[in-house]
């Protein structure tokens, strides 16, 4: 039992790790551009600037989104998430105009928090949408976890 649970892993691992057959890196390549492997020789996953930047916008955004529900004094706007425009991405083909577009409106309507307190939910619903406009094209899977952010 514990090696077919073992080799569904394996295979779950290897097909996880497939990238497109018109990209150039190898299987291997392109696993080793996310993942490191450790000195007991297991592959563990190394987020990219860019997913580690989105990880601490989200966590930013959910205590906005507490401080604007009940409130609270805004605050000022974090710099770094600017760095959205320099980040390194996972895949690089994925920084285009289009991701360029929506990283602008996720910016203005985030800075407009700030700028206009009274219409703070307004402003920070409109960033969640920049968000998951973009994630319907580049990258699905958090979709569901930034829907949370929304102010109802």
């Amino acid at each position: 039992m514990k090696q077919l649970i073992l080799l569904l892993g394996f295979i779950f691992l290897t097909i996880s790790c497939e990238k497109k057959s018109d990209k150039k890196q190898s299987d291997k390549e392109a696993c080793a551009s996310d993942s490191k492997v450790n000195k007991d020789g297991f592959e563990m996953y190394e987020m990219s600037e860019m997913a580690a930047l989105m990880e601490q916008m989200y966590v930013d955004n959910q205590r906005l989104k507490e401080r604007i529900i009940k409130g609270d004094t805004i605050g000022k706007f974090p710099q770094h998430f600017i760095k959205i425009h320099q980040a390194v991405m996972t895949d690089e083909t994925d920084k285009d105009a289009f991701f360029d577009e929506q990283a602008a409106k996720f910016i203005k309507a985030q800075e407009l928090i700030y700028e206009d307190p009274k219409n703070a939910k307004e402003h920070f619903n409109n960033g969640i949408d920049a968000c998951i406009k973009c994630h319907e094209v580049k990258c699905g899977g958090p979709i569901p976890k930034i829907k949370k952010l929304y102010i109802k």
